[in-house]
């Protein structure tokens, strides 16, 4: 730690004024329709990539694709753990491209295009060259995202979400309260809202975060209340398993917080680098809700001004 990460630091908190932040993204969301809110983005930080008349799908994807960029550029300036670290932070983007691909595989039809993930990439080059649903499984399994246990796009999804979380936990300890958190709501919503089973390994994968009690918890009140602290937390207060989505909201709250908590100070390490490109996630969040709200005729975002 220490002169290695001085250029890495300085750029992670030069990128925050990429964030268009919250009250700039309250306008957005209050623009009177889609139109007007994709105007006002225009002249911002996402506005590179984004049609001048786009529908609310392709602006929320301009949107990502702009964090993406966003992500690859910070890797850039970082020590190769700092490259790790944000590998794993960016893992969603890997996850809906191959559930675009996998639903291609499925269903036919055109593959959208893919998000470009230069270094941030895990195993996607190889995952992409994939012709069928049950070769697409071998190279999840042959790879750092492990079997999910079924070719389904179901268990594809769930697998990959499960496996990033837990890789997060172990290799980012900046990051592990988050990716616990996130995985109890992942594993809430598919037990107890879907009503899923995980497949076993997927499932003894969660337990690794969430412990073996919590995952054979057979009641939403009885998984909460066995999840370990580090996770219990981003379910506190929703009683039951209808209301995990408050809980969603309330984690993207905490990860806006928790990351800017971190760019403070004279820390030389990973820590600013974290904190960085989650604040920089939860604003296009916050942004591509904003654009729905802007495609209803317009509304308040709410649930970042809400106690966390």
């Amino acid at each position: 730690m220490g002169a290695g990460w001085v250029s890495g630091v300085t750029r992670a908190k030069a990128m925050l004024s990429r964030a268009l932040g919250a009250e700039r993204a309250a306008e957005v969301a209050s623009a009177p329709g889609l139109d007007a809110a994709v105007r006002h983005l225009s002249a911002s930080p996402y506005g590179h990539d984004l049609p001048s008349e786009a529908s609310l799908a392709e602006a929320q994807r301009a949107v990502g694709e702009t964090l993406v960029w966003h992500l690859r550029v910070l890797a850039g300036w970082q020590p190769p753990s700092g490259v790790i670290a944000l590998r794993l932070l960016a893992c969603g983007f890997e996850i809906a491209s191959t559930e675009d691909h996998l639903r291609t595989l499925t269903d036919g039809g055109p593959l959208p295009r893919p998000y470009r993930l230069g270094t941030l990439a895990t195993a996607w080059p190889r995952l992409a060259r994939t012709r069928s649903p049950q070769e697409l499984r071998a190279a999840l399994a042959s790879s750092a995202w492990g079997d999910p246990g079924a070719a389904t796009p179901a268990a594809v999804a769930i697998g990959m979400r499960v496996s990033a979380a837990v890789r997060t936990a172990m290799a980012v300890p900046e990051a592990a309260r988050w990716a616990a958190g996130r995985l109890a709501l992942l594993v809430g919503r598919e037990t107890f809202v879907a009503r899923r089973s995980l497949p076993g390994a997927v499932a003894a994968r969660a337990g690794r975060l969430l412990g073996t009690s919590a995952m054979a918890a057979s009641s939403y009140p009885d998984f909460r209340r066995h999840l370990p602290p580090a996770a219990r937390w981003a379910l506190a207060g929703v009683d039951g398993a209808a209301e995990l989505w408050r809980a969603e909201w309330r984690w993207w709250h905490r990860l806006d917080e928790g990351g800017r908590g971190l760019t403070h100070g004279a820390r030389l390490d990973r820590a600013p680098v974290v904190g960085a490109a989650a604040v920089l996630s939860a604003d296009a969040w916050r942004v591509r809700g904003a654009l729905e709200l802007a495609s209803r005729g317009g509304g308040r975002i709410g649930a970042f001004d809400a106690p966390a």
